[in-house]
């Protein structure tokens, strides 16, 4: 009799969510009369907005939460679609059904929608009606250029969402790619919560513990979807999202994660109450119907790009190497040996076999411009000085002292400057990877992604959230050929690298500007700002631009930009 493992036990658990999303078609027109509107004998709200995700070329998700007066086992609704946002003509409407098993939610998958067209959506009753959203679906055939935004990283507690109500703004949107992180798990008292109630930015006091149960989650959604910013965005531009660690919690692999401890029950319930909470906050498809726990799937903007969003947390992880391990109590040395041969052993997956074979296959058979893959986690390799990486270990006043140095040093070993000395050398040379929670931790199958594309003549572009800081980067195969490039946005409110360092505005630039002279990949830093990505894809080249706010930690606000081209 084969194993039952923890990971069938998710897998089955979580099929009967499937029945929270409804399809529906849109055939025939009809008017705007109410005799066909949904009615109910209490009052509704819908307190958390509307939304839509995951579009393809004839489909896409509607989502919205009802509020509704008591605790009734379900709420009647009616959706209306139409091409003109003052619903003179309707598409069609459809009769729905929100319920008390699913928190209220509501997600519709519209189908028979025509290519590249724009549609406006709303949920309403007889005496109320939901805000206006606004959908697309994706191009087909000859497609000249789309734009996509690129977030991650929002922490309620940590800052206002400017970022979000300042993407909001913008109509020239095709799709916000949003790479994880969604919300945090942490409770008030916890990481990045220290000015909350200042800025009125504190959870709510049923749900101001750290997040465990089903209930648990669906709260803590509930909280950051009542964000004005976050609410503009979803109603104005269509989300294709992927989670992270802290949808669940920090650092999470396959069967466990950091912040999971004694005294807060199997993992295995908490991962699988997390991701029941987000199938029905978020307005995305699973790849498989019937198989929940796998978030990975890719879209086609006609002959332009192949985006795949990979899922690097949940699906398959192997938990991530620590230097500690292999540190020698006695000696302090590090097991060099040690820790390559687990490094690169078969066993250290990210994505897992299924999907790295997924992805693989795709790309070499995919006839798009070009091939970019939406993921959490830094693909660059961020091999630093090893001396840097014991400093931002315990980082000390004197390390603006030992930058200074080693920029000095490896600015004279670029000019070929022949009075070195071997020491010297050995400072800049001898080099560790800075995140093995990140594609540094798994080296083997980020060799197998960039041979791909490599051996297929693939242009790969790879977007990446997690960190906090925004960066760019050459994706370099071990023979140091450029396969790829990588384009990493900040965070929308989460503290970035000059928060943990505590380094002034002024002294983040200078740590980002050594940073890419010591980093032989790294191409662009920011440190200290928080912001989103926009990539411009045309058939020639690629335009990103990174969007920064001054301030997370007041009401008012400016933005500026950064830009940069990638040319075929």
């Amino acid at each position: 009799m084969a194993s039952f493992t923890r990971r069938d036990f998710i897998k089955s658990a979580l099929i009967g969510i499937g029945a929270a999303t409804v399809s529906v078609s849109l055939t025939g027109c009809g008017s705007s009369g109410s005799k066909d509107i949904a009615s109910n004998d209490f009052t509704v709200a819908f307190d958390h907005g509307v939304a839509s995700g995951d579009p393809l070329s004839d489909k896409v998700i509607l989502w919205t939460r009802v509020t509704p007066q008591g605790n009734p086992s379900s709420v009647a609704l009616t959706l209306q679609v139409s091409e003109s946002q003052d619903f003179g003509v309707l598409l069609q409407s459809h009769q729905l059904v929100a319920q008390a098993k699913n928190d209220y939610t509501v997600k519709v998958d519209l189908s028979d929608l025509s290519a590249n067209s724009q549609y406006f959506y709303r949920f309403v009753t007889t005496e109320t009606h939901s805000p206006i959203g606004r959908c697309k679906t994706l191009p087909v055939n000859d497609v000249n250029q789309v734009k996509l935004a690129v977030m991650s990283c929002a922490n309620y507690p940590a800052g206002y969402f400017h970022v979000y109500a300042e993407a909001a703004k913008r109509n020239d949107l095709d799709a916000v790619l949003h790479l994880g992180d969604y919300i945090y798990e942490y409770g008030m008292g916890g990481y990045a919560t220290d000015n909350a109630m200042q800025m009125g930015r504190g959870l709510e006091s049923d749900n101001a513990e750290e997040i465990i149960s089903l209930d648990d989650y669906r709260l803590r959604y509930a909280k950051y979807r009542t964000d004005p910013g976050l609410q503009a965005l979803h109603a104005n531009t269509p989300f294709i999202a992927v989670w992270d660690d802290h949808e669940v919690c920090n650092d999470s692999y396959l069967d466990g994660a950091e912040n999971h401890n004694e005294g807060e029950g199997e993992y295995s319930d908490r991962k699988l109450a997390a991701l029941q909470a987000y199938y029905e906050w978020m307005p995305v498809r699973p790849m498989v119907k019937g198989q929940l726990e796998s978030l990975y799937r890719k879209f086609e903007f006609g002959d332009l790009l192949s985006l795949y969003m990979l899922d690097t947390r949940h699906e398959s992880r192997a938990k991530s190497l620590d230097y500690q391990n292999y540190v020698d109590p006695l000696s302090g040395q590090l097991d060099i040996t040690g820790f390559q041969a687990d490094l690169t052993a078969p066993t250290q997956q990210l994505l897992g076999l299924e999907q790295l074979t997924w992805l693989t296959d795709n790309m070499k058979t995919s006839s798009a411009k070009w091939q970019v893959l939406g993921q959490q986690v830094l693909m660059t390799k961020m091999m630093i000085p090893a001396e840097l990486l014991m400093s931002l270990a315990n980082p000390s006043a004197q390390m603006s002292a030992q930058l200074s140095e080693l920029a000095q040093i490896k600015t004279r070993l670029l000019a070929g400057d022949p009075t070195l000395t071997v020491q010297e050398k050995a400072r800049v040379d001898f080099t560790a990877p800075y995140n093995l929670d990140a594609w540094d931790g798994y080296p083997i199958e980020r060799e197998v992604i960039l041979q791909t594309a490599k051996a297929a003549n693939k242009n790969l572009v790879v977007v990446a959230g997690d960190t906090h800081n925004a960066w760019s980067g050459k994706l370099c195969n071990t023979k140091g050929e450029v396969c790829g490039y990588e384009y990493a946005t900040a965070s929308v409110s989460s503290p970035g690298l000059e928060h943990y360092l505590q380094l002034s505005d002024e002294q983040a630039l200078q740590f980002a500007e050594v940073l890419t002279l010591l980093v032989d990949d790294l191409e662009y830093a920011n440190i200290h700002q928080r912001g989103y990505l926009t990539l411009n894809i045309s058939k020639e080249k690629i335009e990103s631009e990174w969007v920064f706010v001054d301030t997370v930690q007041q009401e008012q606000f400016e933005s500026h930009s950064k830009q940069q081209e990638l040319l075929l």
